[in-house]
């Protein structure tokens, strides 16, 4: 019984694998990959920078230290504060991946939104061109019956 529920897993796991939509959704996840690639650099490089400096104007100080929330600091031998020794809240870096969630959310949220217009148009199409071939199926169909009843008429006003 193990055994032909093994099988039956197995056959259903081809079969889902063969679908086009798996196929589909790998192709979307290498795609997001290489986006979010983009949005973290965009973020890291030009965002964090603008929001880091935004932030030290807010707090008026000229250091970037008043940034972080220090849980623990450490200081190296001159008697600075050393990142690398503390532990810290970076705000700038909570903000920024704040910002990356949104930047790759309203980025997804576009292209869901242009698909779905683009399936919808093309829904409204395919039932235009139905329409379209109903009523030229009726015409012709009705140019059919009205040939066949002035036949008729020709023929019965041929008799009298």
């Amino acid at each position: 019984m193990e055994k032909r529920e093994k099988k039956s897993f197995w056959k259903e796991f081809r079969e889902f694998i063969s679908r086009g939509n798996v196929f589909d959704l790998a192709v979307g996840v290498i795609i997001g990959g290489a986006f979010s690639a983009i949005v973290t650099a965009l973020c890291d490089n030009v965002l964090k920078p603008i929001i880091n400096w935004i932030l030290a104007l807010i707090t008026g100080s000229d250091s970037m230290e008043d940034i972080y929330t220090f849980l623990v600091t450490g200081y190296d031998e001159t008697g600075a504060v050393d990142l690398t020794q503390s532990i810290y809240i970076d705000w700038g870096d909570f903000l920024n991946a704040v910002i990356n969630f949104l930047l790759i959310a309203f980025v997804l949220f576009l292209i869901v939104k242009a698909l779905m217009r683009v399936k919808t148009a093309g829904k409204h199409a395919r039932e235009n061109v139905v329409a379209i071939a109903q009523k030229y199926k009726e015409e012709k169909a009705g140019s059919s019956d009205e040939k066949s009843e002035d036949s008729e008429k020709g023929t019965d006003s041929d008799k009298s």
